[in-house]
């Protein structure tokens, strides 16, 4: 390794006016100085962040508190060399050490200038930690993020509080890298392998986090104290430093990280990993990548300034503010439903029934009964099916069990609240039944005409449909009101979408249950009218249709695939049929047709498919190496003799402006309230991703609801800057 060079000397304050614009509002966290007596003798300057508000409102940095921040340490410095103070340690308000960057503030950035100097800033602000003449030490409190990590990461040294609540570097999942020296700092403590998990691989699952055990086994602070002495613990630990009594020994210090095969080893893998499981259209984690390994011989100096270019070109381009729009939604639109009734009208749920005990039906019983904590009654044809619903409950709460996620109490009372039945008469006291049978109109009808003479008038009745009309679902019904549609999306425990569908009879009263039901499984609902495909299954129909006719009318599997690799989506056209099915995918492409024969094709080819069960060609451990043979002579004999296979450039364009038409009829037509609740839906329910921002604004970029429509479904377009 080259010796570190000073980071800040690069820097200097006053280059940072153009951020100090952007500041009116900042809810600044300022940077309190305290004098601790030390044991030993001396004095500790420990500082304080702190923004004034309580633990819902996170400290994060913006261009004020960055600049307070380098402020006070120039000072402690000083008396550093005075001789006043012999360590420095900065630590949090309770509960919170810091959240990061003052996103409102990031994503206000106005051009690629000032994107830089926000980075610079960070390096300026935070770099003065390892250049105080004395010791630092940062005290980890309580929730570290992003910036929060990266002041922990510039100190010398680090305690941490086996109670904090999360420590994590999530830049990667909106779309920027961790640029206040975190990308070239961490391998360097850490080594390549652990920081690839941290910043890469983490966010890239739905931004996972570490607990504070995690961090603290992976080598990101030196000690862990318990919560209710840490503070004293810490003051203590950092004086037997200060004054050479305790020796750090770090398993991964500078001279123990290999860095000859395995760093480069370690990049190459996580790159082949990436591009088979995202593709290569998202840019932050690749950045990510190349700072990593960069890191790798770099001196600190020449770190924090690739850091710098890095986060500018991806703080100013349209990923980045994409991201922060889908951010904004599942932080806060998703929480504050559009449509929504008043909470007040919802009816309590002391009892559920579920109708079916297939694996769809005994998922969902598994999760009311989880959630609700209420008795769960599940129904079939036979006691075989009902039977073995339960045996999958029951074993998947022993699992559960087995993992720690819950203790043995707990899952002996989930496990009695949970029964089975096939006399439909033990549904009589339930107050919400909810159905999840074959996707078939009648068998929908009867089952409920059935249940309601069963149940209380008072019962809400749900239906999974995924396609099928709710409205007409409840045609034999005396009190449809009292129907609403409840669509979850597989595996239900792990997609956090419900489209809650709001038939033309539906009650207030039921949607207002459907809602407050939908909260306390822990998912987010959308609010839809009763169209089909609702918001979901239609958009993707849409692109599902395009790509089988284009198949059909000879447009190589390859074509299709690369027409919309762009979009991002985690999973290209036929590899997401062959996961819902093949059988489904024909049904729902069917109904689609049926509704709007003019924009959306049938597939007899499709069905051909489903009833031979064949479509991919897969390896010994299931994954998908490419179409089979035999699924391209059933598509082959489908094509019509004049028909004209599409170019890639044709069929990206009508792809795109498909689905731009599509979308905006949807809006026209009110399926839901506006742009924002299409977005939340492909986000959370077809794994859009987040760094497009959701579909409209991705469709605004390219062009395509100028070309569909005239206009864009965001003003101004959410794009950008330079």
């Amino acid at each position: 390794m080259t010796p570190s060079a000073p980071a800040t000397s690069q820097y200097s304050a006053d280059q940072f006016t153009e951020l100090l614009a952007l500041s009116d509002d900042e809810v600044v966290t300022h940077s309190y100085v305290h004098d601790v007596p030390l044991p030993s003798g001396g004095t500790l300057a420990l500082v304080t962040l702190d923004n004034g508000r309580d633990h819902t409102r996170p400290s994060t940095l913006g261009p004020l508190g960055l600049l307070e921040l380098a402020r006070v340490l120039d000072e402690q410095k000083s008396r550093g060399a005075a001789g006043e103070i012999q360590g420095l340690a900065i630590t949090g308000k309770p509960f919170i050490l810091a959240a990061g960057a003052d996103l409102s503030k990031v994503g206000d950035i106005p051009n690629h200038g000032a994107g830089r100097q926000m980075a610079q800033l960070g390096h300026y602000a935070l770099g003065k930690l390892g250049e105080l003449g004395i010791p630092s030490f940062c005290f980890i409190n309580g929730l570290a993020l992003g910036g929060g990590v990266e002041i922990a990461l510039n100190a010398d040294y680090r305690t941490l509080d086996s109670s904090a609540a999360a420590l994590a570097l999530p830049e990667v999942f909106l779309g920027i890298i961790p640029g206040w020296g975190g990308a070239w700092l961490l391998p360097n403590l850490i080594g390549i392998e652990n920081a690839l998990k941290v910043v890469v691989e983490n966010p890239l699952k739905n931004n996972r986090t570490l607990k504070p055990a995690e961090a603290f086994e992976l080598g990101m602070a030196d000690v862990m104290f318990g919560p209710a002495t840490f503070l004293e613990d810490s003051v203590r630990w950092a004086d037997g430093v200060i004054t050479g009594a305790t020796k750090v020994k770090r398993k991964n210090a500078p001279g123990k990280i290999e860095r000859t095969v395995k760093w480069d080893a370690a990049i190459g893998i996580a790159r082949s990993m990436l591009e088979k499981r995202i593709g290569t259209v998202a840019r932050s984690p690749y950045v990510a990548l190349d700072l990593l390994k960069a890191a790798k011989n770099t001196d600190k100096a020449t770190g924090f300034a690739a850091e710098d270019e890095a986060l500018a070109d991806l703080v100013s381009g349209d990923q980045f503010r994409a991201s922060i729009y889908a951010f904004n939604l599942v932080q806060k639109r998703a929480k504050k439903p559009a449509g929504a009734p008043d909470k007040e009208l919802a009816k309590p749920i002391a009892k559920v029934g579920v109708l079916g005990a297939g694996l769809m039906a005994s998922q969902f019983a598994l999760l009311f009964v989880r959630r609700l904590q209420v008795p769960v009654v599940i129904t079939d044809l036979d006691q075989e099916r009902v039977d073995k619903g339960l045996d999958y409950i029951r074993g998947e709460i022993s699992t559960l069990e087995q993992k720690g996620r819950i203790d043995g109490d707990e899952a002996n009372r989930l496990r009695a609240l949970v029964t089975g039945t096939i006399d439909k008469k033990d549904f009589a006291d339930c107050d919400w039944v909810i159905e999840a049978v074959f996707e078939e109109l009648t068998i929908k009808q009867d089952l409920f005409e059935e249940i309601e003479a069963i149940v209380s008038p008072e019962a809400i009745l749900a239906t999974n449909t995924s396609s099928l009309s709710v409205e007409r679902i409840g045609e034999k019904l005396q009190h449809p009101e009292r129907l609403v549609g409840f669509h979850f999306f597989n595996p239900v425990a792990v997609m956090p979408l419900i489209e809650v569908v709001n038939a033309p009879r539906t009650d207030d009263a039921s949607l207002a249950t459907a809602m407050a039901v939908a909260a306390k499984l822990r998912k987010n609902a959308v609010i839809t009218a009763d169209s089909p495909g609702f918001v979901v299954n239609r958009v993707l129909a849409k692109l599902l249709g395009e790509a089988m006719h284009a198949v059909e009318i000879g447009t190589p599997f390859e074509t299709v695939v690369e027409a919309q690799r762009h979009f991002g989506l985690p999973m290209d056209p036929f590899v997401l049929l062959d996961l819902v099915g093949l059988k489904v995918g024909a049904h729902v492409l069917d109904t689609h047709h049926g509704a709007f024969p003019e924009r959306f094709f049938e597939s007899r080819a499709l069905h051909e498919l489903a009833d031979a069960g064949v479509l991919l060609e897969k390896d010994a451990k299931g994954n998908a190496k490419g179409i089979d043979k035999k699924a391209i002579a059933i598509v082959a004999k489908h094509r019509p003799k004049d028909a004209t296979p599409w170019t890639l450039e044709e069929l990206t364009q009508r792809l795109e402006d498909g689905l731009a038409d599509e979308i905006h009829r949807m809006l026209e037509d009110d399926v839901v309230a506006a742009p924002e609740d299409i977005d939340l839906c492909m986000i959370l329910g077809a794994g859009w991703p987040f760094q497009m921002g959701g579909i409209t604004p991705f469709l605004d970029r390219v062009g395509a609801s100028e070309r569909a429509f005239g206009d864009t479904f965001h003003h101004p377009p959410i794009r950008g800057v330079r």
